[in-house]
């Protein structure tokens, strides 16, 4: 693809990687990092935002069982809950509106300056969103500053443009083979992350309160900008200066669906774009309504309990990467993410209807292949493009990815309060529902053209 103004940056960032730069640090320790820091802050922003409001609206109130099964009936505790959620809706909302622009552009602009500037910004913007958390919690400020720490962050690129650059500088360096198990490391670094980060964040909350996690995250931010710019390796051989407010990073993303090219090929992107939206849409919206949900009655968790919740949620990364190496060796990649569907819509179901903690540990539990679906996807995407148009790529599925965030918070935040009343777990007998479109879309896919990544844009081995 050429277009007037980028087409020579994008053309030389086609040219092959040097062993000079594939022998420096790799991208997968600022994934693991990054990913540790969020999901240190996320469970316990929540908690911090359920507790504050408790007290500005006089309810002070110990979280244990039996006083929780007593009182959470009480108009107050769902004010609470109502506050809570939409809190958490106005940072999502503000930040993925903000994302959706800057990480489009900065992560088409990657393809010309190379992935290493993208990944520091993001760095950056995690560390100020950390930062702005700590004044919060210190200072006892408004909790919309929360809102402006989210905002700053996507200014820079949030982590969905560090996932973008990361996803890039994996398809720089691996072959078309290799791709989904590589694409599938990555997000079991994510997985990991995630899992020592929950367990960790429980128990010194319950010890020590909100403010030394976060002292934490900022401090391993800190270490993660200086790995990204000073010890990451390039993955772009011959990065070279572009301006960055320009309009050819974006119309480069638009003509990756909308220049002329092989039907089938523009066909398949714009559909497995779909697929990605749709599954994302489910997981965040789930996500967020999840400690919620296991906060109040008739499940009463405490931030132990939530903390155990959240490190076997995400060790779905681990279970799924495992799962995939092995069925890669009977079945088709299409074939296991409809596998992983299943798996995910069984665990969706047993959320709607979980009353006790077993319950609830069983729905994690069936969990265990529903993170398989991403990386095939990603992979699938990343074949059906140039290798000069990797950032692009990725930087489009950020833009879906914060679109399917977008509308995971605007539904599921929204809903949840909506329909306390009759039945609070029916956000995810929505989900469930919903993953049978990408369920669809992914066999009629592959039932059209098996392999149709395979007849376009040569890769090189």
């Amino acid at each position: 693809m050429r277009m007037e103004g980028c087409a020579s940056p994008l053309g030389e960032a086609r040219a092959r990687l040097s062993p000079a730069v594939l022998c420096r640090g790799p991208v997968e320790p600022l994934v693991f990092l990054a990913n540790f820091a969020l999901v240190l802050q996320g469970p316990l922003t929540t908690q911090y935002l359920w507790h504050r409001f408790s007290a500005d609206l006089g309810y002070n109130r110990t979280r244990d069982r039996d006083s929780c099964s007593n009182h959470s009936a009480d108009p107050v505790v769902k004010e609470v809950e109502t506050l809570t959620s939409h809190w958490t809706l106005y940072m999502n909302l503000g930040g993925f509106l903000v994302g959706l622009f800057s990480s489009t552009l900065l992560g088409a602009w990657s393809d010309c300056v190379g992935r290493r500037p993208l990944l520091v910004l993001a760095s950056l913007g995690l560390l100020l969103q950390a930062l702005v958390s700590i004044f919060v919690m210190q200072l006892e400020l408004h909790v919309g500053y929360f809102v402006l720490g989210r905002i700053l962050c996507a200014l820079l690129g949030d982590f969905s443009g560090l996932l973008a650059a990361g996803f890039a500088s994996v398809a720089d360096v691996s072959s078309s083979r290799s791709r989904t198990i590589r694409m599938a490391l990555l997000e079991a670094c994510i997985g990991v992350a995630g899992m020592l980060a929950s367990l960790l964040g429980g128990h010194w909350l319950r010890t020590q309160g909100y403010a030394n996690p976060f002292w934490l995250a900022l401090a391993l931010l800190i270490a993660m900008t200086l790995y990204a710019a000073f010890c990451f390796g390039e993955t772009v051989k011959e990065p070279t200066p572009a301006p960055l407010f320009t309009l050819c990073h974006h119309r480069s993303i638009v003509q990756l669906y909308a220049s002329p090219a092989p039907e089938k090929s523009r066909r398949h992107l714009a559909l497995y774009s779909l697929v990605i939206f749709m599954v994302v849409t489910v997981h965040v919206g789930a996500q967020d309504i999840l400690i919620l949900y296991e906060l109040s009655r008739p499940l009463c968790w405490d931030s132990r309990l939530i903390g155990y919740g959240s490190a076997v949620h995400h060790l779905s990364y681990l279970t799924s990467l495992v799962g995939l190496r092995l069925l890669q060796h009977c079945l088709a990649d299409t074939w296991v993410a409809e596998i992983g569907l299943a798996f995910n819509i069984l665990g969706m179901v047993v959320f709607a209807f979980a009353t006790i903690t077993p319950l609830m540990f069983t729905g994690y539990g069936l969990l265990f292949l529903s993170l398989v679906i991403t990386p095939i996807i990603r992979a699938k995407l990343s074949r059906l493009v140039g290798e000069s148009e990797q950032g692009a790529l990725f930087s489009a599925v950020a833009c879906v990815n914060g679109l399917a965030m977008l509308m995971a918070s605007g539904i599921f935040n929204s809903l949840y309060p909506a329909t306390l009343n009759f039945m609070k777990g029916f956000p995810f007998l929505l989900g469930a529902g919903l993953l049978f479109i990408p369920a669809i879309l992914i066999g009629v896919l592959e039932k059209a053209n098996p392999h149709p990544e395979l007849q376009h844009f040569p890769q090189s081995p």
